[in-house]
């Protein structure tokens, strides 16, 4: 079996050895990295051991934390907790907006930080590595399945594909919510709903954090992202949003 792997990049020293401590006492696979640089060599140097959990300190000094997530990004959907020292709310919005699955703030509570570890494992659907793949080509998909826009959800693998099998990476916390959207076509879900369908604990995230999450859903999938069609907002009543379901790939009007 293979054993879950974490990354660790913190350029605290003491930090970043601590948590290696910690989570290898959980029985976990932990390597720590002083910045962006280091993570990236080693996945290039040894692309099958890549981590299946990346814990990334925001305030680096050569280079920060949310520039490590763009590039993440650009090619994984590993999950991504960030750890920061900042309580500034617009630092958590930017970093939610680029993908993180999670924010824990310095000092962190060892214990806290193990239990959203593995919330976004137990979400993710397991330990599958969080490599940054080459590009792949699937054949089109089957009658049947679930289109959010132009993209196939393929649930096998957590991600999107279009009919000439081009591939979209999404995030765990993206893979969750479109999970809901597509076991609920035609209903109106609340944002609390939302939280609750995508195994969110309510209490870990700010307000509107389902809104951020679906404006950078809507970037990757909506025909139009500016005008939505295949995640409608719904108002009044409390509000919230429904998914409409299409049978075939809708490229836009």
């Amino acid at each position: 079996m293979v054993k879950t792997r974490i990354a660790v990049v913190d350029d605290d020293v003491l930090v970043r050895e601590l948590l290696v401590d910690y989570l290898s006492g959980q029985g976990y696979e932990v390597l720590g990295y002083d910045g962006g640089p280091a993570l990236r060599a080693a996945c290039a140097a040894a692309a099958a051991a890549a981590p299946h959990c990346v814990i990334l300190d925001l305030v680096m000094p050569d280079e920060d934390g949310l520039s490590v997530l763009r590039w993440l990004r650009a090619g994984s959907d590993v999950p991504v907790i960030m750890l920061t020292g900042n309580d500034a709310t617009a630092d958590r919005v930017v970093g939610l907006e680029l993908g993180a699955d999670d924010y824990i703030a310095k000092p962190a509570d060892l214990r806290e930080l193990l239990a959203r570890v593995r919330s976004v494992l137990r979400r993710r659907g397991g330990p599958a590595a969080g490599s940054l793949p080459p590009p792949v080509r699937e054949p089109p998909a089957s009658a049947g399945e679930t289109w959010f826009g132009r993209w196939r959800l393929d649930r096998a693998r957590r991600r999107l594909v279009d009919n000439g099998g081009e591939i979209l990476l999404i995030t765990g916390s993206e893979f969750a919510l479109l999970c809901a959207f597509a076991d609920h076509p035609g209903v109106v879900l609340s944002r609390e709903r939302l939280l609750e369908l995508s195994d969110t604990d309510p209490t870990a995230v700010f307000d509107r954090a389902i809104d951020l999450r679906i404006t950078r859903l809507r970037r990757k999938i909506e025909p139009v992202p500016g005008d939505p069609t295949v995640i409608r907002t719904v108002r009044g009543h409390g509000g919230g949003y429904e998914y409409v379901p299409s049978a075939a790939p809708n490229y836009g009007r």
